[in-house]
């Protein structure tokens, strides 16, 4: 049965990292608008089609029935919103966002105007989302190259539209408007330095990959596991500050697709459906690459492909894979919304159509749930209509509030173990997480698992010449078979003199587990215990079985602080010399600190190359480096290491710390190789990962 070991609670606190979150630039978390079922009204949108498809625009009140749970709903409020019944002569533009008439960017997201307000009446709300960081500079002008025939061609004049991108921030273009001229002028700004191009990394083997020579193919497998989430936080952020007005939103979300490794925090996907839904804000994705011919040899200006791919057709089913996983999170953000997705067409025009149809009539409903209790479940609504033939299209729930300040012991404990079964977490304030494997016997592996949360969102209260905090920390692991392996639960006690500073920082968990080789999934809930907001991060695992690969490394593990250690602990790897490596979980790293690699090689060939035997030790021979990429060009590399020796006998590993200091780097993004020789047995490894340098 695999252990866990939890460090001392006093080192949450004095392992806060100097390093910001990867998304500072997305507006702080709101918590003004969720449903209160007992002093709120629960909205649903109710589209109702006939047998044939058309919409059906003569229903009264009197027609529907509301079931929450199965109960009956009284209905207080009742509209028909109309958008066909607006004459070509309005123009009015009333603000939802409240940004000025001007392309000039906001870095966040205005509080919206009030709810009901009649010049929202019959209007088509449409907000066109540009996702700078997952697209190419050519698929960004055909991004902006449709959205201007829409509005030269297809803007009626019920459309209120909206322009909103993400590069490095989340950025207000263009407040709502039905001004063409201005909306033409604001799309026109978007031109091919706008892209981020995030998503252009690849990993495995060589087989089926570009022969490019010397040429360097950048991985930011790493970088993109944070930048996927923050897409996701982006859409929520935009959600929940459109939560209060009540009619219908449509989010046109250019992207050229949101590739997800595996890595990233799988709670974040269903927190932004949740807010959308919450919202009465339905997705609509347009991947921009369009139609894509998929070649054995790949496109005309890529370079030519290794081995046999090309010709045994593996090399298309590969395409065909890559561009499958890129539009799976697309379809998931549409169909759990409301929205459609559209994927392999060139014809863009067609997402705008869908919209407008999907929005030309609706009925808006309202009611205040009769159910009174706080107890944050998620609640099943069920429209029906006394009319036979008709198919009706409406939201299918929405999670109730609880209240935390007036909870006992037991129900607090019981709402974490909720959220913990809950198919959808809170992510009430981001939540990091990252995992690293070593070696410690044939089939057991120390897993280090690091846990941060911005120190920003942490309500302190101030106690003494002390300020004070409590995180509750509850996960699971599970294994292939989702059998919890075990449990882990901490209350973690903070007690800091230096509020501002902390508040400036990350505040870091670090804990262990011990396991076999295999697959996993690993939950983790953090709730802080003053409001009781809730993050959660959810990922899978794989330690692999170092037995079948030739040259075996470790995790590569990404620092910026040694701490020094009172108790040693014989089996973790990062202890070394009286201090311990604490892993950078977001790997973004400021200039002037010193960044250390840490990793290791098990069981180096002790034989000469001739195969001739040689005493223990003299015939180990291990060369390492990294070698730092900003794009395809080389910035920086550190000198050769070498080791003659195992440096952990016990473990059979050869260890290397490698020390980088960041003064000499310019800030930026840059991928990492680290070049392993095993020059005895004539094996290579070149592992990747990426980080980011800041001012």
């Amino acid at each position: 049965m695999p252990t866990q070991q939890v460090n001392p609670l006093r080192k949450l606190a004095a392992a806060a990292l100097a390093a910001a979150l990867l998304t500072p630039a997305l507006p702080a978390q709101e918590p003004n608008y969720t449903f209160k079922s007992t002093s709120e009204l629960v909205l649903v949108n109710v589209t109702a089609r006939d047998k044939d498809g058309n919409l059906v625009r003569d229903l009264k009140l009197d027609d529907f029935t509301i079931l929450e749970d199965n109960k009956p709903q009284h209905a207080l409020t009742f509209d028909i919103e109309n958008t066909d019944a607006v004459p070509p002569t309005d123009v009015a533009q009333p603000s939802l966002l409240n940004a000025p008439a001007t392309t000039q960017p906001k870095t966040a997201v205005p509080q919206p105007a009030t709810p009901g307000a009649p010049a929202f009446k019959d209007r088509r709300l449409i907000i066109l989302f540009f996702d700078l960081t997952s697209m190419q500079p050519d698929e960004i002008e055909r991004s902006a190259n449709a959205a201007l025939n829409y509005v030269d061609k297809q803007m009626a004049p019920a459309d209120l539209v909206g322009v909103i991108s993400l590069g490095t921030s989340l950025t207000v273009n263009q407040d709502f408007s039905a001004d063409r001229d201005q909306l033409k002028k604001t799309l026109r700004a978007f031109n091919s330095t706008s892209g981020a191009g995030f998503e252009t990394g690849s990993t495995g083997t060589t087989e089926g990959t570009a022969d490019t020579g010397q040429a360097f193919t950048v991985d930011d497998t790493e970088y993109n596991i944070f930048n996927t989430d923050r897409r996701l936080e982006a859409l929520r952020s935009v959600a929940a500050k459109l939560a209060k007005v009540e009619q219908k939103k449509s989010l046109i979300y250019f992207s050229s697709g949101m590739d997800r490794t595996g890595t990233e925090n799988q709670a974040e996907l269903r927190a932004a459906i949740n807010a959308s839904v919450r919202a009465n804000l339905s997705i609509y994705p347009l991947d921009i690459r369009g139609l894509q011919a998929m070649v054995p040899g790949g496109e005309a200006q890529s370079a030519s492909l290794r081995g046999t791919s090309a010709y045994s057709g593996r090399a298309t089913l590969n395409q065909y894979d890559s561009n499958f996983s890129t539009q799976e999170t697309l379809v998931t953000l549409a169909g759990d919304t409301g929205g459609r997705a559209f994927l392999d067409s060139n014809d863009f025009g067609r997402v705008f159509r869908g919209v407008q149809d999907d929005t030309a009539t609706y009925y808006l409903l309202g009611y205040r749930s009769n159910n009174s209790a706080r107890d944050g479940r998620f609640r099943r609504i069920t429209v029906r209509v006394n009319r036979p033939g008709l198919k009706l299209e409406f939201r299918k729930g929405y999670y109730a509030p609880a209240d935390f300040q007036h909870s006992t012991h037991e129900d607090r404990e019981q709402q974490l173990e909720d959220e913990l079964a809950s198919d959808l977490p809170s992510t009430d304030f981001p939540v990091y997480l990252t995992t690293a494997y070593f070696r410690l016997g044939e089939n057991r592996f120390y897993v280090p698992v690091s846990l941060a949360v911005p120190g920003s969102e942490i309500p302190f209260t101030n106690s003494g010449d002390k300020d004070k905090a409590t995180l509750d920390v509850i996960g699971v692991v599970t294994d292939e078979n989702k059998r919890p392996i075990f449990p882990l639960r901490d209350t973690v006690k903070l007690a800091v003199s230096q509020t501002a500073e902390v508040r400036r920082k990350n505040v870091q968990y670090n804990t262990s587990l011990y396991l076999p080789p295999g697959k996993y999934h690993l939950k983790i809930v953090v709730r802080e215990n003053q409001t009781g907001r809730m993050g959660s991060f959810e990922t899978d695992a794989v330690i692999p079985d170092l037995k079948t690969i030739p040259l075996k490394v470790s995790s590569i593990v990404l620092a910026s602080q040694l701490q020094p250690v009172t108790k040693k602990n014989a089996d973790n790897p990062l202890i070394r010399d009286g201090s311990e490596l604490i892993p950078n979980v977001t790997h973004v790293f400021a200039s002037g600190q010193q960044l250390y690699f840490y990793y290791e090689v098990y069981d180096p060939a002790r034989e000469r190359a001739d195969g001739t035997k040689s005493p223990t030790n003299a015939g180990v021979h291990l060369l390492s480096n990294v070698v730092f990429f900003r794009g395809k060009s080389k910035a920086y590399e550190t000198p050769l290491a070498e080791t003659r020796e195992i440096g952990v006998p016990g473990r059979h590993a050869a260890v290397f710390q490698l020390s980088v200091p960041l003064a000499d780097l310019k800030p930026g993004f840059y991928t990492c190789q680290v070049n392993v020789i095993d020059d005895t047995a004539a094996r290579f490894a070149f592992p990747r990962v990426a980080l980011l340098v800041r001012q």
